[in-house]
């Protein structure tokens, strides 16, 4: 068993040893097609569950194995665990393992490119039939956003930019792209902008204070070890993980303080003969309702993603004794941080955007 899981590791970590290959000739993924399966073998498990082992011929799709014929052999002494069991027609991507003598091929995982390129052309449907002309000015907004977080923020953290600093300054220009592409040049856009930068700026001060009192290092996810294996490449890790808190809050950010903004702009035109406080007051209730729903929304988004973790440790299976001291675990506490300090700058922005847009609109009318 112990050699199973070892082999398995070793596969899920391949990719790191193969860009870590400095003198050898890195090795490549392309995409195949299986065209035929040669033998198959049912084994029997130490705990008397059964798997199957695979022979398989692979027709190569792209670049220069495009035409050419491929064998993966996966019956062996050793069964690799959470493997894919595969059917002819099924497209893969295959890594090619260059070696002194000969090259091996080894198939990594399924082609889905196809069923995401389905997947988005569905959600760009229902979000122009729905939205109409501002459904239309979200998806470019969201676009634009796409593109200033891969053209601007992530090459400026690639050269060895600060990416805390980095990823403000590219908040900003997805709030302004947001906010007046959706909303248009108007007070209750500027009012929506000033509001979410100070609720932004709060929580940036508030992730930082707490990733440096948990003395988080941001180097607890398995994602964050493919970076240290890219040459030249020097990334503060910390920073990388308050950047990444930060564009996960704006985002919800923008959906409360937009909605808070017109609530107080909708009461002060109705009742023309309250001050400034009254509508404070009856706008502030909405956005008590509004951050119960939205911190709930948060919590499941981030329970959601850690979902296998918290089964891990539920299922008593864990090395860990108590919550106690799982919690303790770097991967846990960034978790936990993540959610919280998201959370703290989502309920300040309700009080914050309705002070500012109550004192704005009483006093225009």
């Amino acid at each position: 068993m112990k050699k199973i899981i070892i082999i398995s590791l070793l596969l899920l970590i391949l990719p790191v040893f193969v860009a870590a290959q400095s003198e050898m000739e890195k090795d490549t993924i392309f995409k195949a097609e299986i065209i035929e399966i040669l033998a198959e073998k049912e084994i029997i498990l130490t705990d008397g569950s059964t798997d199957k082992q695979q022979h398989l011929k692979m027709l190569g799709l792209e670049s220069d194995f495009k035409g050419k014929e491929f064998e993966f052999n996966g019956i062996g002494e050793i069964n690799v665990l959470n493997k894919q069991i595969y059917d002819v027609g099924d497209k893969v991507l295959v890594i090619e393992n260059k070696g002194e003598d000969k090259n091996n091929y080894y198939i990594v995982d399924y082609v889905r490119a196809g069923a995401l390129w389905w997947l988005a052309a569905f959600f760009v449907l229902v979000l122009l039939f729905v939205g109409k002309i501002k459904g239309l000015r979200s998806l470019l907004s969201l676009f634009l956003s796409f593109v200033i977080i891969i053209k601007f923020i992530i090459p400026q953290i690639i050269t060895g930019a600060n990416p805390l600093i980095i990823t403000i300054i590219g908040s900003v220009a997805i709030l302004l792209i947001i906010i007046y592409l959706t909303e248009g040049f108007k007070p209750k856009a500027h009012l929506a902008f000033a509001s979410i930068f100070i609720s932004l700026l709060l929580t940036v001060v508030v992730s930082q204070l707490f990733v440096s009192l948990a003395k988080l290092t941001g180097a607890a996810s398995e994602d964050v070890l493919f970076l240290f294996n890219i040459d030249g490449l020097s990334i503060n890790l910390q920073g990388l993980l308050l950047a990444g808190i930060i564009i996960g809050a704006l985002g919800v950010l923008d959906d409360v303080v937009i909605a808070q903004v017109s609530t107080v702009k909708e009461i002060a035109s109705a009742d023309r003969g309250l001050n400034s406080k009254a509508v404070f007051s009856k706008a502030y209730k909405v956005g008590i309702s509004h951050i119960a729903s939205m911190t709930n929304t948060l919590f499941l988004a981030y329970a959601g993603v850690s979902l296998p973790l918290l089964v891990l440790f539920v299922s008593g299976e864990s090395v860990f004794s108590s919550w106690t001291q799982a919690v303790n675990t770097e991967l846990i506490a960034t978790e936990i941080i993540r959610a919280l300090t998201g959370s703290i700058g989502l309920i300040l922005s309700v009080p914050i955007s309705t002070y500012i847009a109550s004192r704005w609109f009483c006093r225009r009318r």
